[in-house]
């Protein structure tokens, strides 16, 4: 019986696990976050493209 229970005391007093769900989760949060703004910089980018492309036309009403 006193193996089980030391065993049991050696399982709790592990954090190793807990450890390694804390990391996942920080990855994941970290992982969203870059999404978001990769979104964001891509709109930007794609407005800019947009307002150059406007600005030739209006320059050179002729084009296609």
């Amino acid at each position: 019986m006193s193996t089980i229970t030391s065993a049991i005391k050696a399982f709790i007093a592990d954090e190793n696990g807990v450890t390694a769900i804390e990391y996942g989760l920080i990855a994941a949060l970290i992982g969203v976050a870059m999404a978001t703004v990769a979104g964001e910089v891509g709109t930007g980018i794609k407005e800019t493209f947009e307002y150059i492309r406007d600005q030739l036309n209006t320059a050179n009403p002729t084009a296609p």
